[in-house]
């Protein structure tokens, strides 16, 4: 593989570090079994929620990530999102983690990047997107996303049909994308676990991981659900769908209750049979799977936030979320993240009522407003939307800050994916995932000339190359 991609032009260094090697590792009950090769040394995740999940979680191949030499970028524009701004700022990169950010020069290194008249931001984030498991070209034989075969679904994992070689991932990677949400469709009640990947060339999914990143669940209300099952035993209504939660909610207490007493009581016998739908769901009343749920309408998240209230689980994130800006207090106030478009609606009738504004409103509430793309297009274009947001608010006077603005594509994500810890804003201690722009992002012209993930150049606009097999060639002229 290596050769491979050194052939297609990628950067020597990272064809080394995307080398795959075989692991051979047992993984522990409860713990994590350390990880060979990461730029970091962070541990690779050998456990799920629950601790007979090691198995299913354990690595095949690891991929590792070279950084580049300890190098400082200055001489540009610097947007931290995390309340700074630096005119002429530097940001100073050792062993793939931001050491410092500031105004001036930084540091006298031998490895620089220049950024003089161009701006620097944090790598771009999407809690939303099908690539992978809906991969273009889009085609029958590659639609994975919906195991459209009951109304609830929950132990199927979004990462078991994400086919690595998507063009689309190194199409969002030239748009900014450091990290990305992978998530299965919108058909079912409970659609199955989403993966947090980092896009890279791998021969898995798995090897694709962020390392650490928890497990996310996909949920979905409304129409979808309805219109898939509603000649096919239900459910026919919203009132069916509600139902069908609430019934899978009452089996997952029950088989937690039975894995807790069994652990109280120290005997192993007790446990119950593992049931993967129910593993998943345990693990979110267990407070260890994060809940993204598709709701377009107001009516439809709060009667979501009544049922998390009943079994006494969090929402994460609502996604698409139009009519959020209704409810933008009760959001607000329960700290719930708003993934949704800056300007998508009226598709279908509980898209009708999206507003322009949406996404300003719930800042200027206080909320956590995201963008999202759910796009293979939109993808590669996620500081266009924000900037489009940010222009629409704006001119309705929602007063929002830049600052904030950008938070919408990479320190609030981060937060929804449980990740706002190690990415998201240029902060000394998180990972060195960084954009290098030719103008300010939220311009339509501008262009990512370079990005970085843990500190490795992983996309120069100057020398772009493909690392899909899939298109290999079909950039040679006929």
């Amino acid at each position: 593989m290596t050769r491979l991609l050194a052939r297609s032009g990628v950067r020597g260094a990272l064809a080394a570090a995307l080398a795959v090697a075989v692991v051979a590792t047992t993984p522990t009950a409860w713990g994590k079994e350390k990880g060979k090769g990461a730029a970091d040394g962070a541990d690779v995740p050998a456990q799920g929620p629950l601790p007979r999940e090691a198995r299913g979680l354990a690595p095949v191949e690891q991929r590792a990530i070279v950084p580049d030499a300890e190098h400082v970028v200055r001489g540009g524009t610097v947007l931290t999102a995390d309340g700074h701004r630096y005119e002429r700022g530097y940001v100073h990169v050792k062993d793939g983690r931001i050491v410092a950010v500031g105004e001036g020069d930084g540091p006298d290194l031998a490895h620089v990047v220049d950024a003089t008249g161009k701006f620097v931001t944090p790598g771009l984030i999407d809690t939303h997107s099908h690539l992978g498991v809906y991969p273009s070209p889009g085609v029958k034989a590659h639609g994975d996303g919906n195991e459209a075969v009951a109304p609830t679904t929950p132990g199927v994992w979004a990462e078991h049909g994400a086919w690595p070689e998507d063009p689309g991932f190194e199409r969002a990677v030239a748009g900014g994308i450091t990290t990305l949400q992978l998530l299965p469709g919108s058909a079912n009640l409970i659609g199955g676990r989403g993966v947090i990947l980092r896009p890279l060339p791998a021969r898995g999914a798995r090897a694709m991981r962020f390392p650490g990143a928890p497990e996310t669940l996909k949920m979905a209300c409304g129409e979808n659900p309805k219109r898939v099952y509603g000649e096919r035993g239900g459910p026919q209504t919203r009132m069916g769908n509600v139902h069908g939660d609430r019934e899978a909610f009452l089996a997952a207490e029950r088989y937690l209750k039975q894995i807790r007493d069994a652990r109280d009581s120290g005997d192993a016998d007790d446990l119950p049979d593992q049931a993967l739908d129910l593993d998943t769901l345990a693990g979110l009343l267990d407070g260890k799977v994060l809940a993204h749920v598709h709701c377009y309408r107001a009516d439809d998240m709060v009667a979501f936030l009544q049922m998390a209230d009943e079994f006494g689980f969090k929402i994460r994130s609502f996604h698409h979320a139009v009519e959020a800006y209704k409810i933008r207090d009760l959001l607000a106030a329960r700290d719930v993240g708003v993934s949704t478009w800056s300007d998508w609606g009226g598709f279908k009738l509980e898209a009708y009522d999206a507003v322009l504004t949406n996404l300003a409103m719930v800042s200027a509430a206080g909320g956590r407003a995201i963008v999202h793309s759910d796009s293979e297009i939109g993808i590669q274009r996620l500081n266009q939307e924000a900037g489009k947001g940010w222009y629409d608010g704006t001119e309705a006077d929602f007063v929002v800050s830049e600052d904030e603005a950008l938070r919408w594509i990479t320190l609030n994500p981060a937060w929804a994916l449980g990740l706002d810890g190690e990415t998201g804003s240029l902060t000394p201690g998180k990972r060195a995932d960084y954009v290098l722009w030719s103008r300010h992002p939220f311009s339509f012209q501008a262009v990512a000339e370079g990005v970085w993930i843990d500190g490795a150049r992983v996309w120069d606009a100057s020398r772009p190359a493909l690392w899909s097999d899939f298109v290999r060639g079909q950039e040679v002229a006929r």
